[in-house]
């Protein structure tokens, strides 16, 4: 459950970066998700050939999560928030209602702005949005943007695009503690710095409820089979999470028992 929409799949994957529209729907297939993000910004919506990205997302089976990728203000990031929307809403796919926020700091380390992400999660959830916001691995952020209202708060595991992974697990473990406090079905979701398969499992073995991604399959030197490994790693970690690892200890412990041995002089 997210917000108020009813979802199979844990991974959500974008739709830029792809060498083609033709490698793009290969790869939202393989993934298995059922949420793509779109960037609304009109640029990113027309190609050089003047084709729309719409023309290749099939949108009767994709719900799409319009985005604000690209603004470095709350005013801004509330004006593509409404944008998309009217687009959505015009073509009757029921992503219209939400948006995953994206307010950027600086375009260096494309980490986001805590005060005008603030500020813009209060105006959009004002505005009548669920509000899906990317923020950093800041606990005291998260419990913030959560207060604001936000449907779910998406911490990054690295900055945008790197691949690093998620660098600070402590950072993330104590997010997932203040946010489901007392709220145990919050969701939080791992959003930038994917790598590959074992950065999303990771992620779910932490005990996140999903992972946003991008960079990691389209950029991917084979997508494709990169967008089906995204897919089994997300179902993977989620299991592995949910089953509960054994500790881990600094001597061995035998896997066989040890009741019942031959001893020497039983021979």
């Amino acid at each position: 459950m997210l917000g108020t929409h009813v979802l199979q799949s844990r991974l959500i994957v974008g739709t830029g970066k792809y060498s083609t529209y033709e490698m793009m729907q290969q790869c939202l297939e393989a993934s298995g998700s059922e949420v793509i993000t779109v960037a609304v910004r009109r640029e990113r919506l027309i190609d050089a050939e003047g084709r729309s990205i719409l023309d290749f997302i099939d949108l009767n089976k994709y719900t799409i999560l319009p985005n604000t990728a690209g603004c470095f203000t709350a005013e801004d990031a509330v004006r593509v928030a409404r944008l998309g929307r009217e687009i959505l809403e015009g073509l009757e796919n029921s992503g219209a209602d939400w948006v995953k926020l994206e307010v950027l700091g600086d375009k260096k380390t494309l980490l986001p702005d805590p005060v005008a992400t603030l500020q813009a999660t209060e105006q959009l959830v004002a505005d009548g949005f669920q509000v899906l916001v990317y923020t950093t691995d800041d606990p005291i952020t998260a419990r913030r943007l959560k207060s604001a209202g936000a449907t779910a708060v998406m911490p990054a595991g690295s900055p945008i695009g790197s691949g690093q992974g998620v660098l600070n697990p402590n950072n993330i473990r104590i997010c997932l503690e203040y946010l489901k406090e007392n709220d145990p079905e919050y969701p939080m979701i791992i959003d930038a710095g994917v790598g590959t398969a074992s950065d999303v499992a990771f992620a779910m073995e932490l005990g996140c409820d999903g992972v946003l991604l991008n960079t990691g399959i389209a950029s991917a030197a084979d997508p494709l089979r990169m967008a089906h490994a995204m897919k089994h790693a997300c179902f993977a970690g989620r299991q592995a999470g949910m089953s509960g690892r054994i500790p881990k200890k600094l001597y061995a412990t035998a896997s066989s028992p040890e009741q019942g041995l031959v001893s020497p002089g039983n021979r």
